[in-house]
């Protein structure tokens, strides 16, 4: 499945709008890059979420694949939250929602 480039956008807004601060504990508790100061969705097809992180004014990419291929647009709140769930698991931090 491709999203169209306005599903990527309307994804990419409302995760850099809303939750900024998931997006940074996500690419520093799944994606390696535990020095992230901020972290931005970049991109989003059915295999992950594409972030841009910031590392000592640098940006970095980070790719985090989805547990598996999604089929449908409404199934990457889902992995979103879960990919937000692990991340807090995976540095012993308290979810928020």
């Amino acid at each position: 499945m491709t999203f169209t480039p306005d599903v990527v956008e309307q994804i990419a807004r409302h995760m850099n709008g809303d939750h900024a601060e998931d997006n940074v504990l996500i690419v520093r508790g799944l994606g390696g890059v535990s020095t992230a100061s901020a972290a931005r969705v970049s991109g989003v097809d059915a295999d992950g979420m594409d972030f841009e992180a910031t590392v000592n004014d640098i940006a970095v990419p980070v790719r985090i694949p989805f547990q598996r291929r999604l089929t449908e647009r409404r199934e990457v709140r889902g992995e979103a939250v879960r990919m937000y769930r692990d991340a807090c698991a995976a540095l012993g931090v308290e979810p928020r929602h």
